[in-house]
């Protein structure tokens, strides 16, 4: 059977990066994901990629924001889902790599300074995206009975990887502040562990699911905080890439349903 990784969003940031690292490390087919501007978000994954055979990269749409303050575009999700089925039918091919990295931030520092309709689309993208995400997509994953077949540059078994953050960790939270993304991500980590006890069940130890914090990126999310974290401590998109598939291609089974930053050390909850 064919294994193919996806990576949603793709059209900027790490996304983007980690959808060129897989085109470049592995050989296996990679869906890329844009809310618009398919055309251009193929042509931004493939510029410079020498030697990459184009017909490997496919290109759909999906909206996690949905039009305004309207709940995600669920519709457009289930619309992917059902191309890329056409694209991989189950019968010849499975998902073995799923990157969800979906990620809004308002930050607020008091109480005073929440937004409803801003905590409500902080919720939308980080924490309803990967939900549908998983609702759609998580049937393409390997059963039980599926023959993996160990393809180079990817996990020995299929990974679904939720992004989430340090400060979705409520063991860790020293500082407060943050409150709609500090919440939305430790979320996201309760999604992660809930959707791994599911696939116990469906997939055994063919598939698992796990959360990551990728560190402070040099991405518009984080900009506004450049400032506030050391040099050596800011990673460019393409080194937290590097280092986000080093960690999930070192993970065994037995890391299933946890968190894990991008040194490979596990983040409590």
């Amino acid at each position: 059977m064919q294994p193919w990784a996806l990576v949603t969003p793709a059209s900027r940031g790490i996304g983007m990066e980690l959808a060129r690292r897989l085109l470049q490390t592995t050989n296996v087919p990679v869906v890329a994901t844009a809310r618009k501007d398919l055309d251009q978000t193929r042509e931004n994954v493939l510029k410079g990629l020498d030697g990459v055979r184009e017909d490997r990269l496919g290109v759909v749409k999906v909206d996690v924001l949905g039009q305004g303050l309207m709940v995600a575009d669920e519709q457009s999700i289930s619309d992917a889902a059902e191309q890329v089925s056409k694209w991989y039918p189950r019968k010849e091919a499975y998902l073995h790599l799923s990157l969800c990295v979906p990620g809004i931030l308002f930050p607020e520092k008091a109480p005073s300074q929440i937004n409803y309709d801003d905590a409500l689309r902080t919720f939308q993208t980080n924490t309803l995206g990967p939900m549908m995400l998983i609702k759609h997509f998580s049937s393409l994953l390997p059963r039980k009975s599926a023959t993996l077949s160990g393809e180079k540059g990817l996990p020995a078994q299929a990974v679904w990887m939720n992004m989430s953050a340090r400060v979705g960790s409520i063991s860790d939270n020293g500082l407060g502040g943050w409150y709609s993304y500090r919440a939305s991500k430790a979320a996201v980590n309760q999604v992660t562990k809930t959707f791994d006890n599911y696939l116990r069940m469906s997939s055994g130890e063919k598939a698992m699911s796990i959360s990551m914090h990728p560190g402070t990126v040099k991405t518009g999310l984080s900009k506004e905080f450049w400032g506030n974290v050391k040099e050596e401590k800011l990673f460019s998109t393409e080194y937290a890439a590097d280092k986000l598939m080093e960690v999930i291609n070192s993970r065994g089974i037995d890391d299933r349903g946890k968190f894990w930053d991008w040194k490979g050390e596990e983040v409590p909850p």
